[in-house]
């Protein structure tokens, strides 16, 4: 009989937790010289350059903390590995890393890639903290509402996306009429989409059309000419930036004028290259970073950043350091590397001075902070407005 997804995956699982568990569960209490650290993030596959940005960023902060000495006069051992971009594979690599002796882990940066290494994380009972992972569900169970106590993240959730955008086309664009192009095939997406809709709706907007796009869709006009008939005054499209570059290209060669809106899945160098500089100009995205915000935290991680990697970073580099940065500040509070003491302390961050600002870890192991909202103009993003939570 072919085994259903569902599951495989069960047995994967548990076959993973049996391996850990031979190895002594969790034995990730540091005594050595060093502090082991996991990096579980995409490195290749459809979500590779959020997974290598954030990767990066972290990397940049941990060199930075050796270089100033560790923490609790301990160098951080990185432990990279790559999940592929892949659930399952996510899974497998944390059980790795749980017996490689991590003390923490973090990453993935998309919340189904971390959705497949929580069950090994909370088996395990060791702190995972996402850089870029948005969805409700990544802290709290979906079921039950019950808070997934091990599992943490330096970004702002799905649904504070969704109404900040919906605030901003009411508001800034004076929208009274939107159209919602989603991609249908992510949690990611719907999620923003709802909210986007509840807030425009609540106040005073009439939603005119709401679509839907799969994941590796490439042709998108016979949908948005039925958008282009209902004359929007503003149109949201929450997705990756693989079907959105595509679809905004699209849309202006229809003549599609309006603004256009989306979240933190558009952020990719491949933006511009795909739809064109052009093509982008009035189009808007929420995030968590923006190189050209004039606080000067921001301004000497740019510079520390290019002396590294020779470009302008972005917000997973951001939030990947942020992760890595906050992971330091737990550990510090801890007093020692022990994972159980290391989750307590992040349940206590408080007022965290983070690139992508400053932080306080609410009781759903969210960050609360400030919300940015990014403009396109001739290909460059620009810092279009700051919103306070």
């Amino acid at each position: 009989m072919k085994m259903s997804r569902k599951m495989t995956m069960v047995v994967l699982m548990l076959f993973m937790l049996a391996i850990v568990a031979g190895c002594g569960g969790n034995s990730s209490t540091q005594t050595g010289d060093t502090i082991k650290v996991g990096l579980n993030v995409e490195l290749s596959g459809s979500a590779a350059t959020y997974g290598t940005d954030a990767r990066d960023g972290a990397l940049l902060a941990l060199e930075e903390i050796n270089a100033a000495g560790g923490v609790l006069g301990k160098q951080l051992e990185p432990v990279v590995r790559d999940c592929k971009s892949i659930a399952d594979e996510a899974m497998s690599v944390s059980a790795a890393l749980v017996g490689e002796g991590i003390v923490a882990q973090i990453g993935p940066l998309t919340s189904g890639n971390v959705g497949g290494s929580t069950p090994v994380m909370m088996e395990n009972k060791i702190p995972l903290i996402a850089p870029a992972a948005t969805a409700v569900t990544v802290t709290v169970d979906e079921k039950t509402g019950n808070l997934k106590d091990y599992i943490f993240r330096t970004c702002f959730i799905d649904p504070f996306q969704g109404t900040l955008m919906a605030r901003f086309a009411l508001d800034d664009m004076q929208a009274k009429t939107a159209a919602i192009y989603k991609d249908s095939s992510t949690d990611y997406a719907k999620g923003l989409a709802e909210y986007f809709k509840k807030t425009f709706e609540e106040n005073g907007g009439t939603i005119v059309a709401a679509e839907g796009f799969v994941k590796d869709d490439r042709d998108f006009r016979a949908t948005l000419t039925k958008i282009r008939s209902k004359n929007p005054d503003f149109i949201y499209v929450p997705g990756y930036y693989q079907e959105v570059a595509p679809l905004i290209k699209q849309a202006r060669e229809l003549g599609i004028t309006a603004p256009i809106g989306g979240g933190d899945g558009w952020v990719s160098e491949d933006m511009v290259k795909v739809a064109g500089a052009a093509n982008l100009n009035n189009t808007y995205l929420t995030c968590d970073f923006s190189a050209a915000d004039p606080d000067p935290v921001v301004a000497e991680f740019i510079k520390t950043f290019k002396a590294k990697y020779n470009k302008t970073p972005n917000s997973f580099n951001a939030l990947g350091y942020d992760a890595m940065q906050l992971l330091v500040q737990a550990i510090k509070d801890a007093g020692e590397p022990d994972p159980e003491k290391i989750k307590s302390a992040l349940e206590n961050i408080r007022d965290f001075q983070g690139i992508t600002g400053k932080m306080t870890i609410d009781e759903n192991h969210n960050p609360v902070k400030v919300g940015i909202i990014l403009e396109y103009k001739d290909g460059v993003q620009s810092l279009k407005t700051k919103v306070q939570p």
